[in-house]
């Protein structure tokens, strides 16, 4: 007998190959990459405390600008603070809470989703209605005043914005998994007496796997973003962590003096969700039957 999930795993290789081969998969990987290795090496490298102020250093510009110097490559903040250590850090928030966030909404939308479509009639009826609330819910006005409440940290972003941002993996694993049921080896598990929690352990997530990678991507990058938006309306990331969206806060009141400490981060913050973008959007290309090679 045929067995899709053989075929499945036989045609994975084939998909990640293709995947390598993409140009957006290529040059977005590359950019998220590059802010990896910034996050991990990047204190490391540029030791300056982040922290640390100055306030007989107050808003230097940057190397590019004349009287800019090395001792602090883009400058220095209203307090005195180096920007490039702040920026550096900021990247392992960003990055933390972006991936953070987008596996909690994972855990959650995966987990209601193959339940709804694997079960249906009332437990689909049932998630349906949850997911109808949740879209009816104003996502940044929740996400403000449960932080404001919980006390702000990294940590409340992380679990504010992930349980936040579950809606997408949900409506794509719950059509996934109806399709997926009706095949015959799902069939099969059934008459063998498997488990409804095993079959979809077993049988029917890892067949949505390169499907939730491409959701993680997108959602990962809508996490990075809301937590830039919230730290800008100060009820993100507590100062003096060095948040992208609250370096832009911060330098919005000098932004015709010091242009740059808006323009830094903010290009940083597009830089990063453009690539982890563009990363999705290839993976997606490249697992669709008709893929552009």
């Amino acid at each position: 007998m045929n067995n899709p999930a053989a075929n499945a795993a036989t045609a994975r290789p084939t998909a990640w190959r293709r995947a390598l081969r993409n140009r957006n998969v290529r040059l977005g990987g590359g950019v998220v990459l590059f802010w990896i290795v910034c996050a991990i090496a990047g204190p490391w490298v540029w030791s300056t405390d982040p922290f640390q102020q100055s306030l007989a250093a107050r808003m230097l510009p940057a190397v590019w600008d004349a009287r800019g110097n090395w001792a602090h490559p883009l400058g220095t903040d209203h307090l005195g603070r180096d920007v490039l250590a702040r920026l550096l850090h900021g990247a392992r928030i960003s990055l933390a809470i972006g991936f953070g966030a987008a596996g909690i909404g994972a855990l959650i939308g995966v987990t209601l989703g193959a339940c709804a479509g694997f079960h249906g009639g009332r437990t689909d009826r049932a998630i349906g209605f949850v997911l109808a609330c949740k879209l009816a819910m104003p996502g940044m006005l929740l996400a403000m005043s449960l932080i404001y409440f919980l006390s702000p940290s990294v940590l409340t972003v992380i679990a504010v914005i992930g349980m936040l941002h579950w809606t997408l993996y949900l409506i794509v694993t719950r059509s996934a998994t109806q399709r997926i049921r009706q095949l015959d080896y799902v069939r099969a598990s059934r008459v063998a007496g498997a488990s409804s929690g095993r079959i979809i352990v077993s049988d029917i997530l890892p067949n949505l796997s390169s499907v939730i990678l491409v959701v993680f991507s997108f959602e990962a990058g809508a996490a990075i973003l809301a937590e830039a938006a919230l730290s800008f309306l100060g009820v993100g990331v507590p100062s003096p962590n060095p948040s992208w969206g609250l370096m832009i806060a911060e330098g919005k009141a000098a932004m015709l003096l010091r242009p740059s400490l808006v323009i830094v981060p903010g290009t940083a913050l597009f830089v990063l969700v453009a690539g982890i973008n563009m990363l999705g959007d290839g993976l997606r290309d490249a697992i669709q039957p008709g893929a552009r090679e």
